[in-house]
């Protein structure tokens, strides 16, 4: 499970609408809203890091959105990522492969 705290940022004539357009994507709860300043505090919760970054794009592909930005993240270990890794050549420890700039 991932979660992230998003600030969401809108003209205020448009906070309820927004507020309201939020609450209907998945996985996506509001918080808190600042009318005057047009801010909204919300949380996005996704299985994988990929299904929260797609979260992160439904938000600020909303009409009126002028700026959304993760300010904090928590996941769990995500089992694609770490295969990935894997097979990329990574030792097993979930480390990945060292870049060349860093052997020295």
């Amino acid at each position: 499970m991932n979660v992230s705290g998003v600030l969401v940022v809108v003209p205020k004539a448009e906070t309820d609408a927004i507020v309201e357009a939020l609450g209907a994507l998945p996985g996506v709860e509001v918080h808190h809203t600042h009318p005057e300043t047009g801010r909204i505090v919300v949380t996005l919760e996704a299985e994988s890091i990929s299904d929260e970054v797609e979260g992160l794009r439904r938000i600020k592909a909303l009409p009126e959105v002028v700026l959304a930005e993760m300010v904090y993240h928590y996941f769990e270990e995500d089992n694609g990522i770490l295969e990935s890794i894997a097979r990329e050549g990574g030792d097993g420890d979930g480390a990945g492969p060292v870049p060349s700039a860093l052997d020295d």
